[in-house]
C-alpha cells in the first residue's frame, strides 16, 4: 500500500512538474516571439512638416520628413517616397528622396491651374508597405481659392455615431463600460444627446459628449439582452444606432486612469471564471513587452495597479491571456511622462518689421544634444494649423487607427482632464499591431519589401543571356547623359548573377544612359537599370478633407489669396520684361537668327519667344524628349513630365504645340527624339500666330538633310531612368546687396524655409538670417526637429 501510494506521490509529481514546464515554455515562448517581433518587424512612422498650413495654386510646397522606429529615429530605411494626388485620386507628382540620418526634404509646385479643394499627400518607404496601410502617412492639404474652400458650405454634414466596449467585447452578466465617438463624414466630431435603452424599452444610460464627441456609458446586460441609441444630432434630426451584440461569456477588462498608474479591474462570467482560475497581463509598446502579472480570477474578479512612470511616453497596450496564452481582452491605454521633449530656445538679436527690414534671430539647443531642426517663418496674418504637429504624429496618430481631431490638444497641457480626454482618443480608436494568434505560432509577417537601407544609385541586371555567359563576366560600358553636366563614360564589371552596380553614383533627376555588352558573350542580351526603385501604387486616395482638421479661417485665408495673386502678377510683369532689355550690337546673324530664318515662316517667324538649336547644343541629346529638355529653361513654363503624356501650363493655361508648325499634342511630341529636333521657338503669351494662344506657343522643328545630327551614343542601346526628386533651394532675398530682381515688389507669405538646420554639442547655436517683405507687419515662427536620440520639439512664435 505504502508503495502504492508511493508511486502514485511520484507519478502525481512528474504530472504536475511537465505540467508547470510545459506552461512555463508557452511562457518562455511568448516572451521570445514578442521579442523577436521588436526585433526584425518594427514599423516606420513618418511626419511632413511643411513651410505653411495651407497653399494657393502656383505656389510651392517645401516639406521635411522625419522619420521614427518605436522610440527611436529610423536609421534604415534611405529612400522616401511622396505620392501627391488631387481630389480625383490622380497622380500629380511622385518625388523620391535620400534619407539622411532619419530625415529629408523636398518640394513640390502645385500647377497654376489646379482647381481642387485639397492636394493629398501620402509618404511612405518600402519597409512600411510590408504591414497595415493604415499607418502609412496621410494628409489633405487645403488649397485656397478667391471662393473659399469651408466644405461645410457646399456638403451637408452626415453625422455617425459608433460604439466600442473597453477591452473588445460586451458580456452578459457583468458590468461593461462602452466608450462612443459621434463625426461627420470628414471625421470631424459632432455634439449630439440621446439615451440608451435596452430591448424592452428601459432606460439604461444617458449619452453625454465628454471631449469632441467622446463619450462613454455603462452597462450590465443579461443573456440575450440588446441595446440601442436613440440620439439628436445638432440640427434636431433624430436618429437611432445599435449597440454591438453582447457575448454570453468571457471576460470585461477596465482599465482607470490615475496619474502614474493604470489600476485594471477583470470582471469575468461564472464559467469562464471556473475554468481560468489565472489570467496573465502582458504590457507592450511598440512591440516591446514592459511588464507581465498573472492574477487569479477564479472569484470572478481581478484587480491590480500598474505602475507607469518609468515607461517611456507611448502607447501601452494591455492583452489579458488565459494559461494556454490565448488573447481574451485587450485595452490600449497613454502612457504620457513628457520625457520626449527637448526645448530649443529662440531669441530675436535683430528686429526688422519694416518693410525689407532685416531680421536676425538665434536657435540655441541643450549642449548635450544633436538636433536636427526645420524653420519656417510666415507672415502671421496667413491662416494656420496648429493642430497636428511633430509631436502628436510621431508619438499618436501614427500609432493608431483612424483620424483624431485635434491632436496636439493631448499634448498642450498636463492635467487630469487632458488625460481623460486622452483615454477616450485610446478608447475609440483601433490599434492591434500585434495578431496574438499568429504570434504565438511564430508566424510573423511576409516580407514583401526589404529595407532600403541603400541609395538609388545605378544599378542594373542583363537579362537573356546564358548562365555559363554571365559566370564568365564581362563589362557593360555606359554613357550616362544628366541634365546640366553633360556626359560621363562608366564602366562596371558584370556579377556572375547578372547585375553590376556603382554605389558611389547616385541618380539625381532623369538620365538617359546609352550602354554596351561584349558581343560575343551577351549577343541580344538586354538591360534593365534600377529596378531597386519602388513602381508607382495602383490605388491612390482622392483628396477629399478627411485627412485634414479643418480650417475656417475666412480672413487669413482671404489674405492669402490677396497676397498670392498679387505675387502672380508679379511675376508675369517680370516674365515679360525679361527679353525686353536686350540690345543689339552686332549686324552680324547669330546661330540663332540662321535657324530662325531657316526654319520660321510667316508668324512663326516674329512674336518675342525663347529659342534653342538644338542641332549645335552638345547636350541637347541627353534628353529623353523635347519637355525634359525645357524643363527650368523658359521663366513662368512649368512642366511636369511624370505624367502621360507630359503637362504644361503658362500663364494658367496650356501653350500651343506646334510641329513644324502644324498644331499637335503632346503626346505626340513627347514621342519624337531629340536627336530629330533642330531649332525650339517659345513664344511669349500672347502667340498671334495660331488658335488658342492666350498662353503662349512651343513650336518644334524637326531637322532637316543637312543637319548634322550629334548623338553622344549614336548605335547604342539606350534607356531613360528617374530617381531621385532635384532638391531646390528656397530663395530668401538679401536686400542688403543690389541685385536686379529686388527691384520687384515683395509680397512672400514664406519668408524664410530652412529644412536643415543642425546643432551638435560642439556648435549648438545657430543664427539666421531673413528680410521682410513689403507688406507684413508680423511673422509666424515655427521649429520643428528632432534629437539623435528621439526627443521631439515643436515652438510656435509670433514676432509683432
Amino acid at each position: 500500500m505504502k508503495h502504492f501510494f508511493r508511486s502514485v506521490l511520484i507519478t502525481g509529481t512528474l504530472i504536475i512538474s511537465f505540467i508547470l514546464i510545459f506552461v512555463d515554455c508557452k511562457s518562455q515562448n511568448i516572451d521570445s516571439a514578442i521579442e523577436r517581433y521588436a526585433d526584425h518587424f518594427r514599423q516606420e512612422r513618418i511626419y511632413m512638416q511643411y513651410d505653411k498650413s495651407t497653399y494657393v495654386p502656383g505656389e510651392t510646397i517645401w516639406f521635411k520628413a522625419y522619420l521614427m522606429q518605436g522610440f527611436f529615429p529610423a536609421n534604415d530605411s534611405k529612400n522616401l517616397y511622396v505620392d501627391w494626388t488631387d481630389d480625383h485620386g490622380k497622380l500629380l507628382f511622385r518625388s523620391i528622396s535620400p534619407v539622411v540620418e532619419a530625415t529629408t526634404n523636398g518640394q513640390y509646385d502645385i500647377p497654376a491651374t489646379y482647381s481642387g479643394k485639397f492636394i493629398h499627400v501620402k509618404a511612405y518607404t518600402k519597409w512600411m508597405l510590408n504591414f497595415d496601410s493604415a499607418f502609412l502617412y496621410e494628409k489633405d492639404i487645403v488649397i485656397v481659392s478667391k471662393k473659399g474652400n469651408s466644405q461645410a458650405k457646399t456638403n451637408t454634414v452626415i453625422p455617425s455615431l459608433q460604439f466600442f466596449p473597453e477591452g473588445g467585447d460586451a458580456v452578459a452578466g457583468v458590468s461593461n463600460k462602452i466608450a462612443f465617438k459621434a463625426n461627420d463624414q470628414w471625421g470631424r466630431p459632432v455634439e449630439i444627446r440621446g439615451i440608451v435603452q435596452n430591448s424592452k424599452g428601459k432606460f439604461i444610460d444617458s449619452l453625454k459628449v465628454i471631449h469632441d464627441g467622446m463619450g462613454y456609458i455603462f452597462i450590465f446586460p443579461e443573456p440575450g439582452d440588446s441595446f440601442i441609441a436613440k440620439w439628436i444630432d445638432e440640427n434636431g434630426n433624430a436618429h437611432t444606432t445599435a449597440l454591438p451584440e453582447i457575448s454570453k461569456t468571457g471576460i470585461s477588462m477596465q482599465v482607470a486612469v490615475s496619474g502614474t498608474k493604470r489600476i485594471f479591474n477583470i470582471n469575468a462570467t461564472p464559467d469562464v471564471a471556473s475554468g481560468l482560475q489565472t489570467v496573465t497581463l502582458i504590457g507592450t509598446m511598440h512591440h516591446r513587452e514592459v511588464f507581465k502579472v498573472t492574477r487569479d480570477i477564479s472569484s470572478g474578479n481581478a484587480k491590480g495597479i500598474i505602475p507607469t512612470q518609468d515607461l517611456p511616453t507611448g502607447i501601452l497596450t494591455i492583452t489579458a491571456f488565459n494559461k494556454n496564452w490565448t488573447p481574451l481582452s485587450e485595452r490600449i491605454t497613454y502612457i504620457n511622462n513628457r520625457d520626449y521633449e527637448f526645448q530649443p530656445e529662440m531669441t530675436v538679436q535683430h528686429w526688422g518689421l519694416n518693410k525689407r527690414a532685416r531680421n536676425e534671430i538665434v536657435i540655441t539647443v541643450p549642449d548635450s544634444l544633436t538636433a536636427n531642426l526645420a524653420v519656417s517663418i510666415t507672415d502671421a496674418g496667413i491662416e494656420t494649423d496648429s493642430s497636428d504637429n511633430i509631436i502628436s504624429r510621431l508619438l499618436l496618430t501614427g500609432d493608431i487607427k483612424g483620424q483624431v481631431y485635434n491632436p496636439y490638444y493631448y499634448f498642450s497641457k498636463n492635467s487630469d482632464s487632458v488625460s481623460r480626454d486622452l483615454d477616450l482618443v485610446m478608447l475609440t480608436h483601433g490599434w492591434r499591431k500585434f495578431k496574438w494568434e499568429e504570434v504565438l505560432q511564430t508566424k510573423f509577417p511576409p516580407i514583401i519589401y526589404p529595407k532600403d537601407t541603400s541609395y538609388l544609385s545605378l544599378t542594373g541586371r542583363v537579362y537573356g543571356a546564358l548562365p555559363s555567359d554571365l559566370r564568365q563576366g564581362g563589362t557593360i560600358v555606359m554613357i550616362i547623359s544628366q541634365p546640366k553636366q553633360g556626359g560621363k563614360v562608366v564602366m562596371l564589371p558584370i556579377e556572375p548573377d547578372g547585375t553590376f552596380n556603382d554605389p558611389d553614383f547616385i541618380i539625381m533627376d532623369t538620365v538617359h544612359i546609352y550602354y554596351q555588352l561584349p558581343k560575343k558573350k551577351f549577343g541580344d542580351a538586354s538591360v534593365r537599370f534600377m529596378e531597386n526603385i519602388l513602381p508607382p501604387l495602383r490605388h491612390n486616395i482622392p483628396a477629399t478633407g478627411i485627412f485634414n482638421n479643418g480650417i475656417n479661417d475666412t480672413s487669413g485665408s482671404s489674405h492669402h489669396w490677396s497676397l498670392a495673386d498679387e505675387m502672380n502678377k508679379i511675376q508675369q510683369q517680370y516674365e515679360g520684361k525679361l527679353l525686353e532689355n536686350v540690345t543689339i550690337t552686332s549686324r552680324t546673324k547669330s546661330p540663332l537668327e540662321i535657324m530662325d530664318n531657316k526654319y520660321t515662316s510667316g508668324m512663326f517667324s516674329s512674336g518675342d519667344s525663347y529659342q534653342f538649336d538644338i542641332v549645335h547644343d552638345p547636350l541637347a541629346s541627353g534628353s529623353p524628349n523635347i519637355f525634359y529638355f525645357l524643363q527650368s529653361k523658359v521663366a513662368g513654363l512649368q512642366i511636369n513630365t511624370t505624367s502621360s503624356p507630359p503637362s504644361l501650363t503658362w500663364r494658367g493655361g496650356t501653350p500651343g504645340i506646334y510641329i513644324d508648325e502644324v498644331p499637335t499634342d503632346a503626346d505626340m511630341v513627347s514621342g519624337i527624339p531629340v536627336s530629330d529636333v533642330a531649332y525650339v521657338k517659345v513664344f511669349r503669351p500672347p502667340f498671334m500666330g495660331g488658335y488658342n494662344g492666350g498662353n503662349g506657343a512651343i513650336a518644334i522643328y524637326t531637322r532637316r538633310g543637312d543637319d548634322i545630327k550629334s548623338e553622344p551614343g549614336k548605335g547604342l542601346s539606350n534607356s531613360t531612368v528617374s530617381a531621385y526628386s532635384l532638391i531646390r533651394q528656397f530663395y530668401s532675398p538679401n536686400y542688403d546687396s543690389f541685385k536686379p530682381e529686388n527691384d520687384r515688389k515683395d509680397v512672400r507669405t514664406t519668408l524664410y524655409w530652412n529644412p536643415q538646420v543642425i546643432t551638435t554639442p560642439k556648435n549648438n547655436q545657430v543664427t539666421l538670417t531673413f528680410y521682410n517683405n513689403d507688406v507684413t507687419k508680423s511673422f509666424r515662427v515655427t521649429i520643428e526637429g528632432m534629437t539623435s536620440d528621439g526627443r521631439l520639439a515643436h515652438i510656435e512664435q509670433i514676432m509683432e
